[in-house]
């Protein structure tokens, strides 16, 4: 397939008022505030948790499992298309989603196995995908590369190693669209554990839970509004988990770990407990970090991942505790978007976790070792989103680090009034400083989204690799991605090209081999 240009993009749809026009019944549609969506009371409908995927085969090594041997290949099928589902009490939205549920089902499987994973696009017309394994050190032919695009008809194999343990999600990324495909539901989680991760004391099971938050806005019928205020941010005023508009989650007076992902396209939240009770933090967007942390409150950007434990044994039966979003936009008129969702203490159970001291061995990479250091500004310049006065050109390169180089990135944001959450694909990195200090204690851990707020200064350090060949960096404000705050960096030279080297192919698709 040929590389698709921002101009053959926007052949998919007409721009208008900021909004490509799209077929009937999915429009992008502006409602001012005071419309907003159908009145909804919070905790009304019961919290769900997105299914776990099963593979369609797998191909097991002798032995496999024991010794800690996982090696061999799980095969999965996905389909790209339109969904109804509940998401408000008393209506049915269509949203896209994989397997035409949102968030779509999770997958799940070990450090030492390989995935590969069929993706089938059965979207409307004019509604090419690409999919990101956001957090995957994957080649560059299977990471999603934004101008990688599988068209309607086609479908496309990924193939990932699942070499670390972590709260990942897969999400759309095709170039220019990227904003409403997610928005739409094209997003869900992708799990990966380890022999030692499981060996701790932490909370397992059912009592492992994914949250994946996002905002959202209805029109009156039920159906989903996509507005981007002018190309800048889409900001909805009904806060959803998994899935379901502020539900309420029963749970017995025990520990649970909680895998916490920021889906949204434009918010942030800052979350706590109606307690005032800590929320024990455990893990970044890459793992486990060195030690827990207890916070009263964190903030979460878009495209953060942050595992925490919360103890309900603490409360007595018949206790309701709200999970907060302590940063609302000050400059809207939404209600309850200080509000996420609410934990029941409904039964008894007994409780043997304990929160290890340590967690996973952590060191940090000393700045000695950086062989260079490069300097990345955020900003809007005429009309677009830059990243150093630029915007995207697939034919451009702005770094080469050589396979191996540790090297330190800048990441700074002159403005006032917005804020980016800034993803570098392939690597994790560490934050060194924010503002000249040291990072927040949550965030000291490996992490590839950094949030870049008004007026903030962030330094990150990281080892190039473990691949060669372009992979990108951008603001994960997805609307400011698409318009067009999104850059390219190659390691080393000579690696597989992403949009050639495994191109997608037409339906029918070929069976398994």
């Amino acid at each position: 397939m040929k590389r698709i240009t921002r101009r053959e993009a926007l052949k998919f749809g007409a721009i208008a008022g900021g909004s490509l026009l799209l077929p009937i019944g999915l429009e992008r549609r502006s409602y001012a505030k005071d419309a907003g969506s159908p009145e909804t009371k919070p905790f009304t409908l019961p919290f769900k948790i997105p299914p776990v995927l099963k593979p369609v085969r797998s191909d097991n090594t002798p032995g496999n499992g024991a010794n800690g041997d996982f090696s061999g290949t799980d095969y999965y099928v996905i389909e790209q298309r339109p969904g109804r589902q509940q998401i408000i009490p008393g209506y049915t939205s269509t949203i896209w989603g994989y397997n035409g549920i949102f968030p779509g089902p999770t997958i799940k499987n070990r450090v030492g196995r390989q995935t590969v994973v069929r993706h089938i696009n059965k979207l409307p017309a004019g509604n090419p995908f690409s999919v990101h394994l956001h957090g995957m050190a994957s080649l560059p032919q299977y990471d999603g590369y934004a101008e990688d695009i599988t068209p309607v008809g086609y479908y496309k194999d990924y193939v990932y190693p699942n070499n670390r343990a972590a709260s990942l999600w897969y999400h759309d990324h095709a170039v220019h669209q990227t904003a409403f495909h997610v928005y739409q539901g094209l997003a869900a989680f992708y799990i990966v554990q380890d022999e030692y991760e499981l060996s701790l004391p932490l909370p397992k099971g059912q009592y492992d839970v994914p949250l994946f938050i996002h905002d959202k806005q209805f029109g009156q019928d039920g159906s989903v509004v996509f507005d981007t205020n002018g190309q800048k941010e889409v900001m909805g005023d009904v806060i959803t988990v998994n899935g379901v508009a502020w539900p309420r989650m029963e749970v017995a007076n025990r520990k649970y770990r909680f895998r916490c992902l920021n889906g949204s396209i434009s918010r942030s939240y800052d979350l706590a407990l109606s307690t005032g009770e800590p929320l024990i933090m455990i893990g970044t967007d890459a793992g486990l970090t060195g030690a827990p942390v207890p916070v009263k409150h964190f903030r979460i950007g878009m495209a953060e991942r942050y595992d925490f434990v919360i103890d309900f044994s603490k409360y007595k039966i018949g206790t309701q505790i709200v999970l907060k979003n302590l940063n609302p936009d000050k400059n809207e008129e939404y209600e309850n978007t200080n509000v996420v969702m609410r934990f029941d203490v409904v039964r008894q159970e007994t409780d043997n976790i304990s929160i290890p001291s340590k967690l996973r061995p952590f060191e940090r990479i000393p700045e000695s070792s950086a062989v260079r250091t490069r300097e990345w500004q955020y900003e809007r310049g005429g009309g677009l989103w830059v990243i150093n006065g630029k915007i995207w050109d697939e034919n451009r390169l702005d770094a080469n680090p050589g396979l191996g180089d540790v090297e330190i990135w800048r990441l700074y944001n002159k403005a006032g009034g917005w804020f980016h959450p800034i993803h570098i694909h392939l690597i994790d990195l560490q934050i060194l400083t924010r503002n000249g200090k040291p990072p927040f204690d949550y965030e000291r851990g490996w992490k590839d989204v950094f949030y870049v707020g008004p007026n903030e200064d962030v330094r990150v350090i990281g080892k190039f690799g473990p691949h060669i060949g372009k992979y990108m960096m951008h603001c994960h404000n997805t609307v400011h991605e698409d318009h067009d705050m999104m850059n390219q960096w190659e390691v080393g030279q000579g690696g597989p090209d992403p949009v050639t080297s495994a191109p997608p192919k037409k339906l029918p698709a070929a069976p398994f081999v």
